[in-house]
């Protein structure tokens, strides 16, 4: 017999529900009124029909309040309060989660389990003065299945209220590697994870899940988890963003006073009503959304709030002296209140700098100004205009004055020649100085907005960046001869570089040319992370500018393009492999410094053969941090947003955004691939696999010799095995399964030490190194240009065109 894990929402109240059998309390009400009845638990207020003591509730409105006053809970206890609100005639509760369990079915794969779920303090269909509000949303958490909500009035009890499937589609180049439950801008998007509102509310409902049994959709032993939880609930912080799934979730539940007659009704033939106490109230009806009467609740009349269900309960609202409700002159009337601009203004009094201001001089004729009209806020001013005078409120009240060119006149001309003719002659001045400040200006401006004195902090606190990391615009231009075209050295979508000399150094200079505020975030990432870092494989970063509006880099010179250059080109011959096992070694060595050696842990996120530049003996240099993150020292990893190259991205981290150090692992092993097969990680099979599946395929079928580079074949000593075994390992689907980088740099180490391949030095006319235009390494060996790491992401810091996209 299939066992199926049902946790009921709400328990259900044992004292409410025989209470609700009783005949109707009188005293209650007159009760509540009373000073000594408890009226707060914990943070949570709440006023009658609730209440803790018995007397001092309406039947089935009793409150438990736990031994510490710290929670509330319903009934007997079972179901915890978060919130009552008496206006809105609601109750917000903790809803436990159903779960089902597919490991019990008889038959293997096949679901279809069924389980009642009743709201609170509902003993029968009846539902006790509690109903599920149409506030909430029913949300089921697993992967190829589909939850049905049925319910509706006793004679049809099996209508299909809401419904909602869930789907983990195949990712993996095997089939039966799954998508992982997942949140969009707060609600689940159908992969692991679905909602759908419910439109109707019933006191009961029936919940059924059933497995979806699609051809191309696989059976998983995975636990569905359902919900009926409120429709303002956030998904991407409650659940995604959880390692494991909540038991308890909020749930909104509507209550209402039991009656099978209407408000409509005459009362003498009704008790709909009846419980409305206050003088300012009304009762209305209530039927979830449906046709079927369940009962009524009670409201304050319009101009009043407050609990209608006690005499006197609602009170008047002095609109008028209370905020938010006119913003103009404000008169009380009956049962409301009137709101409109003052005298001079216009528009809507009833929100914030609703009135507007009239231009009385723009209607001369309405506001009797016929001089010279200046508008005020709410008012106006009017004169006659310069030379008249008399009454300008009538038409031709002012008249002109009469008067004679004195000698005050001529001195005012005079003295205003003289000002105009020193003003002239000392403009150049004041237009160098005005320039030469706004120059200045303009530097500090930058200077700020490049987070300057962030990086300024980091500098003071820490003696391992440089005195010299923050260069002023001067040096640099004097570095580059004024920015001169023949410093150029090279240039693609992104930017220029220059060659320069600094400090008797000869430096790379990177001069971007796109304004990008994320890049310049991701420029001091970059800044602070290579300033700390001091490794012979990774590429050093010299210093900086702040003062343009796009920061200026300076690194170190790196002459001999990247990996992806040498290892990518036209021909049969590439590196050598004991070149490719010794850059292999110095990239782990990196990794394992970044790892655990640095001060803070730091996880690279976009190790690719582009991202390995080497120098002239062909010593490789990590370089691109700018996706690159800190990681607390007692954390394993860190939940972020996906960055990294198509092809190299660990998949985990890809779905997940669970960034680990296996993912650095995962990258390296498709480096590893990559140099094994001389292949690049977007290569397709004719079955469509990429190269990892592929690789690991054929490894499992003993006919890794399909894939291999044949130049490799033909230097390896028994190498290439173990090689590739590695990469397997590293590139295993689950990060567990990977080895850390630290058992990578051992095995790279003894595989080295244990090597008895002869030295093999390739003749500087076996291949050549294919790069971009004004970028290239000759047959001959001689260095024509230089490639340099990028300024934001060092990616796009390279000269070389972006080969794959992030």
């Amino acid at each position: 017999m299939r066992r199926v894990q049902a946790a009921v929402l709400f328990a259900a109240a044992a004292a409410a529900v025989a209470a609700l059998r009783q005949p109707p309390l009188l005293v209650a009400a007159a009760a509540a009124a009373a000073t000594n009845c408890t009226t707060r638990c914990g943070d949570i207020s709440f006023e009658y029909p609730f209440g803790v003591e018995p007397g001092f509730y309406h039947p089935g409105f009793n409150l438990t309040c736990s031994s510490n006053d710290t929670r509330l809970f319903m009934g007997d206890g079972t179901v915890q309060v978060l919130d009552i609100s008496i206006p809105n005639s609601t109750v917000r509760v903790n809803a436990t989660a159903m779960a089902f369990d597919p490991a019990d079915d008889v038959q293997r794969g096949v679901i279809n389990a069924t389980t009642t779920w009743r709201a609170a303090a509902a003993a029968d269909d009846d539902g006790g003065p509690f109903v599920v509000s149409r506030r909430n949303t029913i949300a089921l958490m697993g992967c190829n299945a589909r939850v049905d909500l049925r319910g509706g009035d006793p004679r049809h009890s099996d209508n299909l209220v809401s419904s909602c499937t869930a789907v983990c589609p195949p990712v993996g180049g095997d089939g039966h590697t799954i998508a992982i439950i997942g949140a969009w801008n707060g609600k689940c998007s159908g992969v692991g994870c679905c909602q759908a509102n419910i439109m109707l509310g019933y006191p009961s409902y029936t919940i059924q899940i059933k497995q979806l049994q699609e051809k191309n959709l696989h059976s998983f032993d995975f636990q569905y988890i359902a919900y009926i939880t409120d429709e303002t609930l956030d998904f991407t912080e409650e659940i995604a963003g959880r390692i494991a799934t909540p038991a308890a979730l909020p749930a909104t539940l509507d209550f209402l006073i039991r009656s099978n007659s209407s408000c409509s009704t005459p009362p003498a033939n009704s008790t709909a009503g009846a419980e409305c106490r206050s003088e300012h109230s009304f009762c209305e009806d209530y039927n979830g959304g449906g046709n079927a009467l369940l009962g009524y609740s009670c409201v304050c009349s319009e101009g009043y709030r407050g609990n209608p269900y006690v005499a006197g309960g609602c009170h008047y609202i002095d609109e008028c002296h209370s905020p938010g409700y006119c913003y103009g002159d404000c008169k009380n009337t009956k049962g409301g209140y009137l709101c409109q601009c003052p005298l001079g203004l216009t528009c809507n009094a009833s929100i914030p700098n609703g009135c507007k201001d009239i231009d009385e001089c723009m209607h001369p004729e309405s506001y009797s100004c016929y001089g010279q009209c200046v508008n005020t806020f709410g008012s106006f001013q009017c004169h006659c205009h310069s030379g008249t005078e008399g009454d300008p409120t009538i038409r031709g009240g002012c008249i002109k004055i009469k008067h004679s060119v004195s000698g005050l006149t001529i001195g005012l001309g005079v003295s205003g020649g003289i000002s105009i003719l020193i003003m002239a002659l000392s403009a150049p001045f004041i237009v160098r100085k005005t320039k030469l400040h706004k120059v200045k200006r303009m530097k500090e401006i930058f200077f700020k907005q490049n987070h300057g004195l962030l990086l300024q902090q980091l500098m003071s606190q820490n003696a391992n960046i440089g005195e010299r990391m923050i260069l002023t615009l001067r040096e640099l231009e004097k570095a580059m001869d004024n920015f001169d075209k023949t410093r150029e050295v090279g240039g693609g979508g992104h930017g220029i570089v220059y060659k320069g000399i600094l400090d008797l150094h000869v430096v790379a200079i990177k001069k971007s040319r796109i304004v990008v505020q994320r890049e310049i975030d991701d420029f001091i990432n970059e800044v602070a992370i290579l300033s700390q870092v001091n490794h012979r494989n990774v590429v050093k970063l010299l210093g900086c500018c702040l003062e343009t509006e796009v920061p200026l880099l300076v690194y170190e010179f790196i002459s001999n393009g990247s990996l992806d250059d040498h290892l990518h080109v036209d021909g049969p011959i590439s590196l050598s492999w004991v070149d490719r096992i010794r850059i292999a070694l110095e990239v782990s060595r990196a990794l394992v410094y970044l790892h655990s050696a640095a001060t803070t842990p730091i996880f690279h996120r976009d190790i690719k053969a582009s991202n390995v530049l080497l120098d002239d003996n062909l010593t490789a240099k990590i370089s691109d941090f700018g996706a690159s993150r800190y990681i607390p020292i007692d954390q394993t990893g860190v939940t972020t947003v996906v960055q990294g190259t198509i092809g190299y991205l660990d998949p985990m981290y890809y779905y997940t955004g669970r960034l680990t150090d296996k993912s650095d692992v995962f990258s390296f092993g498709v480096l590893l691939i990559e140099l094994l097969t001389r292949k690049k990680p977007i290569y397709r099979t004719d079955s469509g696999d990429s190269l990892v599946p592929h690789f690991a395929f054929l490894l499992e079928e003993g006919k890794l010799v399909e894939i291999i580079d044949p130049q490799v074949k033909e230097e390896e000593n028994g190498e290439v095995e173990e090689v590739a075994t590695l990469a397997a390992m590293c590139t295993k689907l689950n990060g567990q399964d990977r080895p850390t980088m630290r058992e990578v740099e051992i095995r790279l180490e003894n595989l080295r030490a244990k090597t008895k391949l002869a030295p093999y030095n390739i003749e500087p006319s076996r291949y050549e190194v294919s790069r971009v235009a004004g970028h290239c390494i000759s047959a001959r060996g001689d260095i024509e240009e230089v490639i340099i790491s990028r300024q934001y992401s060092m990616e796009d810091e390279m000269l070389s065109l972006e080969r794959y996209p992030r």
